[in-house]
């Protein structure tokens, strides 16, 4: 598998493609601008994208969306959580969606036709059926929003969305955040493998060993 990232002019969110041995691909998290430079490097490398994924439902990590659903024919894939989002991605995100909207200059995301939640408790893991690419197992871990999400796959590596940064972790005071939820996913990154490679939604790769050890808010509960 070989693992891309991107980022998007909009608040520099990271696109990750994953890419199998076949060519079909597998995109996490198609922010806000990323059309252009994303559309040429799958054109130009003669990649097949099968499926696309948001590690949760916030305008800046599913804006691209519905275009690029509709483009390659393909589903969007989230936790049932954050389904509602879609509905209205600017106002889900309260006083600063219209921000965002002003700002970008972009015309303000819509809901792909082809949506597909899926169901996952806290802390669960379930396999994704995404009719191609690499295997990709989602893991729920609430706390920035209601449904978000990491995606692990071979390497091993996290798409770790806005739960966890290097240094630091997602806010949890916009609509649907939840204090005592991120705890508990804390708690819960706290006590898997230091040995993953981090892939936020925002800012530099990490590992999660290195934020065990030095993140403030990892390591006070190891």
């Amino acid at each position: 598998m070989q693992l891309t990232t991107l980022e998007a002019p909009l608040l520099g969110a990271t696109t990750t493609l994953l890419v199998d041995d076949d060519g079909s691909c597998v995109l996490v998290d198609v922010g806000g601008g990323i059309v252009p430079a994303l559309t040429a490097l799958v054109e130009r490398e003669g990649w097949r994208p099968v499926a696309i994924l948001a590690t949760h439902g916030h305008a800046d990590h599913i804006w691209s969306a519905a275009e690029l659903c509709a483009r390659w024919q393909v589903p969007l894939h989230l936790h049932e959580a954050d389904e509602y989002r879609l509905d209205d991605p600017i106002g889900s995100l309260g006083p600063l969606g219209a921000q965002l909207v002003a700002m970008s200059g972009l015309e303000a995301p819509a809901r792909p036709d082809d949506v597909r939640p899926f169901a996952l408790a806290p802390g669960q893991q379930l396999e994704l059926e995404l009719g191609g690419g690499p295997l990709v197992r989602a893991l729920h871990l609430p706390g920035h929003t209601e449904g978000s999400t990491v995606y692990l796959v071979d390497g091993p590596t996290m798409l770790a969305g806005d739960i966890l940064f290097a240094g630091s972790i997602g806010r949890t005071d916009l609509p649907g955040g939840d204090t005592q939820a991120m705890a508990m996913t804390l708690a819960h990154l706290a006590s898997m493998d230091p040995g993953w490679r981090v892939v936020p939604g925002h800012g530099p790769h990490t590992t999660l060993g290195a934020e065990q050890r030095t993140n403030p808010y990892l390591r006070s509960l190891r």
